[in-house]
């Protein structure tokens, strides 16, 4: 018998407007911190702990809110890679481009749950398995020297750039 959350051919009605909300968070996060690091003088460290405090308030009064008090889940393993996420996103962030940057982030988390699947036992087809590795491709592409401009002032154009081409200025 099929529940309130599935259709007639099985499919979760939940997980594509989840799917589209965790993208839209995660493309907002990438918008929020190229902001923060363009439009203040706030650092990476900065950056993080605020972040982290944040994040920290907001699930407490989740949890500790209407309703009583809740038990709090995790290991101090997940809250250190939590940490090491968002020190390595906003000090990345200070010289990735945003699309690069959100890319990036997608493509990291994505591979991280299902390299995690696979390591505890989950099974992919064959399509899923050929996604899998190349979206791994489309992760070492992105990360190639060369593919976003070099930060400003370290690019020569000026002199070589043809004479018929403007000048940078």
């Amino acid at each position: 018998m099929a529940s309130d959350a599935t259709t007639s051919r099985g499919a979760d009605t939940h997980t594509l407007p989840l799917t589209l909300l965790a993208l839209v968070a995660f493309a907002g996060n990438s918008l929020l911190t190229r902001l923060a690091f363009t439009g203040t003088t706030i650092d990476p460290v900065s950056f993080t702990s605020i972040r982290l405090a944040a994040g920290a308030i907001v699930l407490a009064v989740m949890f500790h809110g209407p309703g009583g008090a809740h038990r709090f889940g995790g290991t101090w393993a997940s809250a250190a890679a939590l940490f090491v996420y968002a020190a390595a996103f906003s000090f990345a962030y200070v010289r990735l481009t945003t699309g690069t940057g959100a890319l990036l982030l997608f493509g990291a988390v994505q591979a991280t749950m299902i390299t995690l699947g696979v390591a505890r036992g989950e099974r992919l087809s064959l399509v899923q398995g050929g996604g899998l590795l190349l979206a791994y491709g489309g992760l070492v592409a992105l990360v190639r020297p060369g593919l976003a401009a070099p930060p400003s002032g370290t690019s020569r154009c000026a002199e070589s750039a043809p004479p018929s081409l403007p000048r940078c200025s």
